[in-house]
């Protein structure tokens, strides 16, 4: 199939699935007159990377989880456990920090409008 059905049965664009072409996550055949030709082994693949990148994983974190973005990866992969794991980590830690700004913020428009409230009105 090519590309703009690719893209719509994954629910990507043509551009994304270049990108991941581009970033050596995928390789795709040619055919005579150049056009993109994607199996369904392809599809599967580019459908792995997008839900990678959907749970925030960059294409370089992809590239260095290629094992399992195949069919012979579909299951259990080498490292992949780990990688999610070291993910997860991550997407906690972030969580975290962003928890202890909101609540610095909230802080802070509490304390602005104490402030206002026991300015007196002048007229």
């Amino acid at each position: 199939m090519q590309a703009k059905e690719a893209a719509e049965k994954l629910g990507i664009t043509q551009r994304m699935l270049r990108h991941y072409e581009n970033e050596g996550l995928i390789e795709i055949d040619r055919s005579e007159n150049g056009y993109r030709r994607y199996s369904e082994s392809d599809l599967r693949r580019a459908g792995r990377i997008r839900d990678f990148i959907a749970t925030g994983f960059s294409t370089r974190e992809i590239k260095s989880m290629s094992a399992c973005l195949s069919d012979e990866g579909a299951g259990p992969c080498e490292g992949g456990v780990i990688k999610m794991q070291e993910k997860l980590e991550h997407i906690e830690r972030l969580q975290a920090d962003l928890d202890a700004r909101k609540q610095a913020v909230l802080d802070r428009i509490e304390e602005l409008k104490q402030g206002l409230a026991a300015e007196p009105l002048e007229l």
